[in-house]
């Protein structure tokens, strides 16, 4: 598809991003609030205390990184593509609490 004049037009895709960045970020939260009752419920550990900890220090970055993103999609026409730093930080913070929940219920 050839583009007249060269400019491109990006359509929804900018929208469709950030509202894909604030549905993780809620799933995010709703993770980390259960991570904390789960640690809390029952009476505490230091696994569970560290594990709650750890959770809420990732989902707190993850929250940071979702808020910078959006604000970049948010207010620029034609935003720059994701950097791969933030992508790998983005995905460690997910892999990670994965492995918190994992510990939380084992």
């Amino acid at each position: 598809m050839s583009e007249v004049g060269g400019a491109r037009d990006p359509g929804l895709q900018p929208e469709r991003t950030r509202l894909a960045w604030r549905r993780t970020t809620l799933s995010s939260t709703v993770a980390a609030v259960l991570a904390v009752k789960t640690a809390l419920h029952g009476g505490t550990s230091a696994v569970g205390v560290v594990a709650c900890a750890l959770s809420v220090g990732l989902w707190l970055l993850f929250l940071l990184l979702a808020h910078r993103r959006i604000r970049v999609l948010t207010l620029s026409p034609a935003p720059a593509a994701l950097a791969p730093r933030h992508a790998t930080v983005a995905v460690l913070c997910a892999v990670a609490t994965a492995v918190c929940a994992a510990a939380l219920v084992v």
